[in-house]
């Protein structure tokens, strides 16, 4: 029997599978796939060496977890096909706008859920996920999530009335980091400096600023007054951009992710 099974074999799927192994979490022989796409569960089969199921209701039947990493609108029907092979199972859905009522409603409302809201870039296992629980599942349940979750970045656990707000910051937010690291190169390169540099230097200031926060424990604000020294260089970037309503832009952007959210779940 598998540990865990995962359901749908996409982009975010190898990533957590690829998080997990790497942590060593399980072995390969413990975890299996299954993906309505045999040529693309074949390749995550052969690349990880973890199993493949024949069926969607093999894999629910012959697992104690299941993460389901398929595409919101296909939920239902995937809960509704192995509703009885994935009776006592424990669910972790990473279905974004799908919430913990919606899957018991056709799972059972006594089923045992973990909702997960995660980034992309757990990718490169810097992530960042938020997950809620049914009041079904024991502490055990939510700690295996975030454990699985804790293997691709940070793991924090919030109230599902917050995970709107999650999929705004956490889940939009990498778009909105692209869109500004973006910016500065584009700034860098009209001042001179090659795409490649541009891009790397970019990059890697938005990296060592975030860690800083994440590290210091320290205001952001604070972190900036530490480089925007009196009539320096700094300070006229940050005029510049207080005038351009940066940040009220940035704000506006999470709250409009945040009202579409809502919409969609």
């Amino acid at each position: 029997m598998a540990e865990i099974g995962f359901i749908g074999a996409g982009v975010m799927a190898e990533a957590i599978l690829k998080g997990m192994l790497k942590k060593g979490l399980y072995k390969p022989g413990k975890i299996a796939v299954y993906d309505v796409r045999p040529e693309r569960m074949g390749e995550l089969s052969s690349a990880l060496r973890v199993g493949a199921a024949a069926s969607l209701e093999e894999l629910a039947r012959k697992s104690r977890a299941v993460v389901l990493a398929v595409k919101p609108d296909k939920v239902p029907v995937v809960l509704a096909q192995a509703k009885e092979a994935l009776a006592g199972k424990l669910i972790i859905s990473i279905a974004a706008g799908v919430s913990l009522g919606n899957i018991q409603s056709v799972a059972g409302m006594d089923a045992r859920v973990v909702r997960v809201m995660p980034n992309t870039p757990a990718q490169v296992l810097e992530g960042v996920s938020a997950l809620c629980a049914s009041a079904s599942c024991s502490e055990s349940d939510v700690s295996t999530a975030f454990t699985i979750f804790s293997a691709v970045g940070r793991c924090v656990r919030v109230d599902e009335g917050m995970m709107n707000a999650v999929t705004a910051l956490s889940g939009s937010g990498p778009a909105f980091c692209f869109l500004f690291l973006e910016a500065l190169a584009d700034g860098a390169v009209r001042a001179g400096l090659p795409r490649t540099l541009a891009l790397e230097l970019a990059a890697a200031t938005l990296k060592g600023s975030a860690a800083m926060v994440l590290e210091t424990g320290r205001h952001p604000g604070a972190l900036k007054d530490m480089v925007a020294s009196p009539g320096g260089t700094t300070i006229e970037g940050i005029a510049v951009l207080e005038a351009r309503d940066f940040r009220s832009a940035a704000m506006e952007a999470v709250w409009a992710a945040f009202q579409k959210a809502g919409r969609l779940s």
